[in-house]
């Protein structure tokens, strides 16, 4: 994945997308695949503000069938399903428990009836991977870090997990792959018209200032939280809503865990992701700027509070917080309904222009909507061109059976002196591009050191990244290719060895070294503490990955 913004010059496209989350990147995905000449741009870096801040599940959305939502439910858990067969290296079942206590808002019976019709919907009633009750006894067993006093009984049921930063990567990967120009750090900066339609937009290339024309048939702005901004579109039809979450050690075992805040009602997860625990989230609206999104004080005391009361013995507290990150979400809006009460239901606009905008929807069924999407297209540029994503396998998914796929790359990780959970999650991480790490390690076996000694992520994996997945800022490569930033307090000597051990392959010299720094400090600083630097491995060998 290389980052050419000459390649949108002088050129007219089917297809201009605007936007590099979730949405836009499966728009991008799916027009190239049938076929469309297709741009896909964003201002900054792939899934960079609320496509890398959910809550990293694949689920049909449990409480949306107290709101009567059946049809929504039904849709996300029709696509977790497919999903899980198309990408099994992205999208990994996860079990869940959900701990009942006397005195509970929600009866235990409300929980059976619930997950009954989960599992209905999901179409696994029935099956191994449907929901079964536990007694008090039984479930602290499996989940022994919970409060056993007052526990009635808890249920289990299962969901599944991903990775949404690298997920929405993969999609543009698969999009370049099938012809689409994609450039991340290149904005829309005004949308060009002929006769009252849009026919283009002058994009500007953030890196070098730079401004060009881009033609294109039609127009597909997926902006998320920065529709809002859009002519034509009215602000006071949609709510932006906050949600933050944090990032906290580890707890026993190995599944999730939900339970139901008792002041307002609303879902918490605890959720193990990368060896560590993601705690949230939160629902509460958002009037400011999107870019200035953060988690604040009252979201982090709402948090810790709700844990508190599930956890235990071990109490967690603000000094455990390794890392906590906050996304927006667009919403319908509805005088009088809570944040939480609001319908995720996604809807396209047609805007007088000509311009298809899409606003609100989920992670997990953003790949049906935006086959809608392009079938407007189609039904735009005159032609019929069928979809092609429903049954097709993700751009990086290994091409034999995934248990037996990862049995032999566990064999071939031991014996580059890697652990099995190690090899476990560059599989989750890169799919059949593993061989590309190992063939690294192969070469100077130093890095397959862990970058950190209590993450399982390998320095061979964040040299790759560097090196070929579009990186143009330092927090790109921390924050989203790897969770650095959001599952370690990073001191100012740890950040500066890292960055001086990529700069030769980024191209970087110590005056952009120090830029990168400061701007990560700068968007990180609660990640900061002092001590002795834990980050140290040497750079790689001159053979140890090709030139860029």
């Amino acid at each position: 994945m290389h980052r050419r913004f000459s390649d949108l010059k002088n050129k007219t496209f089917d297809l201009l997308v605007v936007g590099g989350g979730i949405y836009g990147a499966w728009t991008a995905y799916d027009a190239a695949l049938r076929g469309f000449s297709t741009a896909l741009i964003d201002k900054g870096d792939w899934a960079g503000a609320t496509s890398s801040a959910s809550t990293k599940l694949i689920h049909g959305g449990l409480r949306y069938l107290s709101q009567g939502r059946f049809g929504l439910v039904r849709k996300s858990l029709v696509e977790r399903q497919r999903l899980m067969r198309l990408c099994p290296h992205r999208v990994e079942a996860l079990r869940f428990g959900i701990p009942v206590y006397r005195g509970d808002r929600l009866a235990s019976w409300r929980f059976r009836l619930g997950l009954w019709i989960y599992d209905l919907l999901g179409s696994i009633a029935g099956s191994e991977a449907g929901h079964e009750r536990l007694g008090a006894e039984a479930f602290v067993l499996r989940f022994p870090w919970v409060r056993a006093a007052g526990l009635d009984c808890g249920w289990i049921y299962g969901d599944a997990q991903t990775d949404d930063a690298r997920f929405v990567l993969e999609l543009v990967s698969g999009a370049m792959a099938a012809g689409a120009v994609a450039v991340n750090y290149c904005g829309a900066i005004e949308y060009e018209e002929r006769r009252g339609q849009a026919m283009g937009a002058i994009v500007k290339d953030q890196v070098t200032g730079e401004q060009a024309p881009v033609r294109a048939r039609c127009i597909v702005n997926a902006t998320g939280a920065w529709v809002k901004d859009m002519p034509g579109v009215s602000p006071a039809a949609f709510r932006l809503c906050k949600g933050i979450h944090l990032v906290l050690p580890r707890l026993p075992g190995k599944d999730a865990l939900l339970s139901v805040s008792e002041t307002d009602g609303r879902v918490i997860f605890f959720v193990p992701w990368y060896g560590l625990t993601l705690l949230g989230t939160t629902d509460t609206d958002y009037a400011g700027n999107p870019a200035d999104v953060a988690v604040e004080q009252g979201d982090v005391d709402y948090l810790l509070r709700a844990a508190n009361r599930v956890l235990g013995s071990v109490q967690w507290g603000e000094d455990d917080i390794l890392g906590g990150f906050a996304g927006l979400r667009v919403l319908k809006s509805r005088e009088g309904l809570a944040p939480s009460a609001l319908s995720r239901e996604w809807t396209l606009k047609e805007l007088d222009n000509g311009i298809l905008v899409s606003v609100g929807g989920k992670f997990t069924s953003a790949r049906q909507d935006a086959a809608a999407i392009v079938d407007r297209v189609c039904r735009k540029l005159g032609v019929r061109r069928p979809c092609m994503t429903a049954d097709l396998a993700f751009p990086w998914t290994p091409a034999q059976d995934y248990s037996e796929w990862l049995r032999e790359k566990m064999a071939r990780g031991r014996s580059l002196g890697l652990g099995d959970e190690e090899v476990r999650w560059l599989g989750f991480r890169h799919g059949r591009r593993i061989d590309e790490i190992f063939q690294c390690i192969e070469r100077d076996s130093a890095l397959g050191s862990r970058v950190l000694p209590d993450l399982p992520l390998v320095a061979a994996d964040l040299f790759h990244c560097a090196r070929s997945e579009m990186i143009v800022h330092l927090e790109d490569l921390l924050r989203r290719r790897l969770p650095l930033l959001l599952l370690y307090r990073f001191s100012l000597d740890e950040m500066e060895a890292i960055a001086a051990a990529i700069a030769p392959t980024l191209g970087w010299d110590k005056a952009r070294e120090r830029l990168e720094i400061e701007g990560c400090l700068a968007d990180y600083p609660k990640l900061q503490k002092s001590g002795n630097p834990r980050f140290s491995f040497a750079r790689p060998t001159a053979s140890s990955h090709p030139a860029r």
